[in-house]
Order: C-alpha cells, then sequence, then structure tokens
C-alpha cells in the first residue's frame, strides 16, 4: 500500500510516500514558510530534487496540493496519479487519555482532538489543520489515520502516570504524566526484540531516544510502564534547549528577582535552557563536542549533564521493571555520537552492561554495540517514525 505521511506544524509540513509493502521512501520533502513566502522542497531516488522558494502556500490546502503534483509530476514524480495514494496517516502530538492506540479519522475522533487542544495549544490545532487540508484537497473518501506521540505510554500504571498533587487537578483538570516520542519507542522497541530473536512479550527494554528533545522509556513486555517525560515535553532529560526536570521553586525565585512572568519563564525553560543554556555555545551535541575537546569547560560540563541524566534513568528504570534486558540508543545523538554512547554506559558495568568499544564504533546502522559477554544488550536502532505511522495507517486504512 502507498502511504502519504503527513508531519504538520503551525506553519510547516513534513511528508513521505512510503510503499509499505516494500518497506521503501518513495518521496519525502519539506513545505516551509506556508502562509508567508513559502519554501517547498522534494525529494525522490534516481528523480531532479526541487527546492524551491517563495512558491504560493497561503494554507496548508496548498501545501498538500503542491505535494500531491510534486508526486504525480510527469518528470520528477513517483506515481501516475493521486488515486496511486491509498491513505494518509498523520502524525498528531496529544491523544490524551482518549487514545491508546492509533486510530482511523472521523467526525468523533476530529472532536476529541479538539477537547485535547488544551493539552497542547501548539501542536493538536497544527496537526488538526493538516487532517483538514488533507481532506480538502484529497476528498473525504481517502482514508485517514491519527498515530499519536502519546499514545504508547497510556499503558503506564498509575503509580507512574500520577503527580503527588491534590488529586482533583488529575480528575478535573487532566494533569498527569502523558510522555511522548511513543511511536519511536514503539518502533525501535519492536526492531530491538528482532533483533534478539526474542518475543517482546519477554523482555524488559529501556529506550533511550536522544536528540535535541531528548526522552527515555521503560518498556516491559511491548507495553510502556514509565517514560521521562510528563505532562509536556520539557519535563525529564535536560536537552538540546530544553530545562527537564527543574525544581519549582527555581521559578518563583527567578521570576520575582528577575521580574518575569509566566510566559517569560516558560520561554527560559524551553528555548534558553538545556545544553545551550549550560554551555552558553550550542544546542546542536556536536558543536559542544567540537568546544570540549578544545577545552571549553562549560561544553564539556553540558555534555556530562546530559550523559550524567541519561546514566541515572537507565538505572531507575531497571529499578522499576526488576531488571532490564537490553537498552537501546536512538535519535539523532544516539544513533551517531559514539563517545557519549560509551559515557552513559560508564560506570554502569555492575548491572551487567559492558560495552565492545569497536562494534561501537558506528553510526546510524543497526547493530549490536555491547560485548558479547555483556548480560544486558546494548542495541543502536535508528528510529523510524514515519514507517510506523505508515503501518499503522494500512493496518487500520
Amino acid at each position: 500500500m502507498k502511504v502519504l505521511v503527513i508531519n504538520a506544524g503551525s506553519s510547516s509540513l513534513k511528508y513521505q510516500l512510503l510503499d509499505t509493502d516494500s518497506r521503501e521512501v518513495l518521496a519525502k520533502g519539506l513545505c516551509e514558510r506556508i502562509g508567508i513566502d513559502g519554501k517547498f522542497t522534494y525529494k525522490a531516488p534516481g528523480k531532479p530534487t526541487v527546492d524551491a522558494a517563495d512558491v504560493a502556500m497561503p494554507t496548508h490546502a496548498e501545501a498538500i496540493q503542491a505535494v500531491l503534483t510534486a508526486l504525480v509530476d510527469p518528470h520528477g514524480g513517483v506515481i501516475s496519479s493521486m488515486s496511486e495514494i491509498e491513505a494518509v496517516g498523520h502524525r498528531v502530538v496529544h491523544g490524551g487519555e482518549t487514545f491508546a492506540c492509533s486510530v482511523k479519522i472521523d467526525g468523533k475522533v476530529m472532536a476529541a482532538l479538539e477537547e485535547n487542544i488544551p493539552l497542547a495549544p501548539l501542536h493538536n490545532p497544527a496537526n488538526i489543520t493538516g487532517i483538514k487540508a488533507c481532506t480538502a484537497v484529497m476528498g473525504p473518501n481517502v482514508p485517514q489515520v491519527a498515530v499519536f506521540d502519546t499514545a504508547f505510554h497510556q499503558t503506564m500504571p498509575p503509580v507512574a502516570y500520577t503527580y503527588p498533587l491534590p488529586y482533583e487537578y488529575y480528575e478535573q483538570d487532566k494533569v498527569r504524566r502523558y510522555g511522548f516520542h511513543g511511536t519511536s519507542h514503539r518502533y525501535v522497541t519492536q526492531r530491538a526484540a528482532d533483533m534478539l530473536g526474542k518475543p517482546i512479550e519477554s523482555l524488559k527494554l529501556i529506550s533511550c531516544h536522544l536528540g535535541n528533545g531528548s526522552s527515555i522509556a521503560a518498556v516491559s513486555g511491548g507495553r510502556s510502564v514509565d517514560t521521562s517525560m510528563g505532562f509536556t515535553p520539557l519535563a525529564g532529560l535536560p536537552m538540546g534547549t530544553r530545562s527537564g526536570d527543574m525544581d519549582a521553586g527555581v521559578l518563583e525565585y527567578l521570576m520575582n528577582k528577575r521580574g518575569m512572568d509566566i510566559k517569560e519563564m516558560l520561554s527560559v525553560l524551553n528555548k534558553k535552557s538545556g545544553v545551550l543554556g549550560v554551555s552558553g555555545v550550542s544546542s546542536d551535541f556536536r558543536d559542544l563536542c567540537s568546544a570540549a575537546e578544545k577545552g571549553d569547560k562549560r561544553s564539556e560540563l553540558a555534555l556530562d549533564l546530559f550523559n550524567y541524566g541519561v546514566k541515572k534513568y537507565i538505572g531507575a528504570y531497571a529499578a522499576a521493571m526488576g531488571g532490564v534486558d537490553a537498552v537501546i540508543f536512538t535519535a539523532g545523538v544516539g544513533e551517531n555520537d559514539a563517545q557519549q554512547r560509551l559515557a552513559i554506559a560508564s560506570g554502569l558495568e555492575f548491572m551487567g552492561i559492558k560495552m565492545d568499544p569497536d562494534a561501537n564504533n558506528i553510526r546510524g546502522k543497526e547493530a549490536i554495540i555491547s560485548a558479547i559477554d555483556s548480560k544486558v544488550k546494548v542495541l543502536l536502532i535508528p528510529t523510524n517514525e514515519e514507517l510506523m505511522i505508515a503501518l499503522d495507517t494500512a493496518e487500520l486504512a
């Protein structure tokens, strides 16, 4: 089945056309600056690349139309007509407690997405816009499926998702841990079971999605039982620009001392903190590694702080699950930075983790990077959220 995967932002739209039978990416690209001056990129194997500015995309509907036009173009296209696209899969950030799995989109689902906007006011409206744009351009008869970042973590038990606040805040306001990156964690843990040759139901896995946005998930028997992100993606590890977990008293102190309101404080926590805030150099881990190698102590501290945080979560989640069979590294940093993987694993020998430096000297390829005699396996698995979305869509369409 040919599935168009859409990830719509407020002024952008990422897309991939995948063949779910061969698992091949037929074409992919990005629509940027929608509603402004419009930039369109398109790439397909063996076809001319399109990188065009000043493309008329006043709304997401025109962006979708630009994608479809490129896909059926006689010279650069990969399909002969729009009818070859059998379904559309949408990344949707927040499903709240409403959705514990991917769903085929209908009127009731759209209403539920609208109801969950307060939980993700920056993301869900854009996702809804993308769905409506596809309906407007492709018609109501093309099946569309919503795949939620939060759904995988809906298997967490109350002890993992409940915050120690007055309970009515959960009952009335839905304040709880939701977790994110669920599609990535689900994909890599399924691949881990395949690589280990064991049923996922028998495994205790710790999935480390490490990049500009980072989260850890404890996955027991194929079910998420805990995760580091919380009510929002701001919680957990220090990230590229996000602070991660923070003493709320610090916020009150800084707001009073520096005369900031809550909007300004949240901007600091989301956009000026994390490894960028500590280093003062960059939110890009590659820049930090380069600066640390040249003797920049704050960049070195930022990397150490991040790696220390990952190490602590690995230990905590092994304790929470009563053991661990494998640790998985994925996403930008997890897939590509051998030095940080070694730093994170260093000191975890007591719990059965023993790395193989030679096997670990690899980027972006599936591999077992622990030593042969390591009791706990360490895996490098490139994530593929788009494929996961396409497979779910093919199953439900």
